[in-house]
């Protein structure tokens, strides 16, 4: 009799002990993701498909352009994931960088997690038509000279901003002369500019591919790695996460086939 109660006892504990891990690892968890503006899109097209693999996870999606989220989290706004539109802004969180790349040394990254996820391109896109009928950098270099071309592009802090002015850089203009001679409008994010392109409020702007994809816009050039560098976009799991489990599962998931599919659907390159 002793060892029947014993035997019973031990298989009420292994359920209760089995119960209670299945519930832990059903939890609900609010993953918090910040991600560059260009990424709109395709992340939430992403969340559905995530919802199907992880129901208990709700993400919650914070985009805005990169030097703005690296501000945030600098200034303690919560956050599990970050994805960047360039190296550049995840460099300056991440501790295993040197000064020169991490000036204020800050430590955000989750070492071991950071990944370059993604390659976009640099596009020039113009409105409906075509209106100033400009198809090459080389011809808008050209209208800048002359002033008969208006462009918007992102603010300085921005990595399409970045981008555009390694453009400059490259064809030896002058930003400030050009902005002096109100040939140029700003953006403070990727999603701005790429407004003011869609709405013809400006003769072409210098945004990424994939944006022009998503508004339906004409990209006529694509800058190549000798103008402006590779544009990657690097992804990280934050070391101030709540959740570390939950966001290292999403981050390979961002990795994985189904995801990798979305991305390469608005011409987004996978890389990890």
């Amino acid at each position: 009799m002793k060892k029947i109660l014993a035997l019973v006892l031990v298989l009420c504990l292994t359920f209760a002990l089995g119960s209670s891990a299945f519930a832990e690892a059903e939890k609900e968890v609010e993953l918090i993701v910040f991600a560059a503006a260009s990424m709109t899109e395709t992340l939430n097209q992403i969340a559905d498909l995530y919802k199907e693999v992880a129901p208990n996870v709700t993400l919650v999606y914070n985009f805005d352009s990169s030097g703005t989220l690296k501000t945030q989290i600098q200034e303690g706004a919560d956050c599990d994931v970050f994805i960047s539109a360039a190296p550049k802004q995840m460099n300056q969180l991440d501790a295993s960088k040197d000064e020169t790349a991490n000036p204020d040394k800050l430590d955000f990254v989750l070492q071991g997690t950071r990944v370059n996820l993604l390659e976009n391109k640099v596009a020039l896109a113009v409105p409906e038509g075509n209106p100033k009928n400009i198809n090459s950098y080389d011809e808008l270099v050209a209208g800048l000279k002359d002033g008969t071309v208006m462009l918007a592009m992102g603010n300085a802090d921005v990595p399409v901003g970045q981008y555009t002015q390694k453009i400059f850089a490259f064809y030896e203009l002058n930003e400030e002369d050009l902005a002096k001679a109100g040939v140029i409008t700003y953006g403070s994010n990727v999603k701005e500019v790429t407004t003011q392109v869609a709405e013809a409020t400006v003769d072409c702007g210098i945004i990424y591919g994939t944006d022009a994809f998503s508004a339906g816009l004409t990209v006529v050039d694509t800058a190549t790695a000798e103008m402006c560098g590779q544009v990657i976009y690097p992804a990280a799991v934050l070391n101030i996460t709540k959740n570390e489990e939950a966001a290292k599962a999403f981050l390979a998931y961002l990795q994985g086939e189904e995801a990798s599919a979305v991305f390469e659907s608005v011409g987004f390159s996978p890389l990890a």
